[in-house]
């Protein structure tokens, strides 16, 4: 698949570092660090399949989505890279790193494990089921009917995010909601399975249950050149919620 992604920080000539959102996100959430990130590295902010401006699919599955990377990273003629992801996207680098490694220089995981998790994400699937977003008129309107179940003011701005006007009459969801959904059992399975050698940091908050202190067997296992910071009093958007900590970890590692 031939996703959408912004190229930033070309005239730096620095090396590649692809940045890859999490579930029901896209690029734009990572904008503002891409930017920074641009000052020294092409930097490539890519929509996952079934997210932002990218096709949708009735497939979604992580051998699909590190398949996704590889045609980008072909497209232009990249030979080595480096792979930033969070959450959702943090499984698709490490799945693309375990079947391409060759072509990692280093990887950069942010908040999520390889291990499989247990549905969690009940609350917002049957809230984002309960729009239809050609029945309103404004976010706000979907806002206050996502306020229903969501309490988080910042989840729901978040999820807002991905309404667009499809036309000028009409809101349409970004993301692939229906696929979403059908397609959970696949987004919340154990990746990879093969040991990964590819110099690897795994970033926590201190305040996120993604990666638990348990975990680190498993993670040094799979991926033996690996080390895992914490920054501490954040939970799993960490790098929303301290972006400078987390830019400086970032860099340092990749620069070591």
């Amino acid at each position: 698949m031939e996703l959408f992604y912004k190229k930033l920080g070309e005239e730096s000539y620095g090396e590649p570092l692809i940045i890859v959102h999490g579930l029901f996100g896209s690029s734009d959430n990572w904008h503002s660090l891409g930017k920074k990130f641009a000052k020294d590295y092409t930097v490539f902010l890519v929509d996952q399949r079934n997210h932002g401006r990218s096709p949708h699919s009735a497939e979604h599955s992580y051998e699909l989505m590190a398949d996704d990377l590889l045609e980008l990273i072909r497209n232009e003629n990249l030979i080595s890279v480096n792979l930033l992801g969070h959450s959702m996207g943090g499984k698709t680098v490490m799945k693309f790193a375990e079947q391409y490694g060759e072509m990692v220089n280093k990887l950069i995981v942010a908040d999520i494990g390889p291990k499989a998790y247990k549905p969690h994400h009940d609350i917002i699937l049957e809230a984002l089921a309960s729009i239809k977003p050609k029945d309103f008129s404004s976010r706000k309107d979907a806002g206050k009917v996502l306020a229903e179940r969501i309490e988080n003011p910042s989840i729901r701005q978040f999820l807002l995010k991905n309404l667009y006007w499809k036309t000028p009459d009409e809101l349409a969801w970004r993301m692939n909601v229906d696929v979403l959904v059908s397609t959970m059992k696949n987004i919340l399975a154990a990746v990879p399975t093969l040991t990964v050698d590819s110099e690897t940091l795994f970033i926590r908050g201190s305040k996120s249950e993604y990666i638990q202190d348990n975990d680190l067997e498993i993670i040094n296992y799979l991926f033996p050149n690996s080390k895992i910071k914490t920054i501490q009093d954040v939970g799993h958007w960490l790098h929303a919620e301290a972006p400078k900590e987390f830019f400086d970890i970032v860099i340092d590692f990749l620069e070591e």
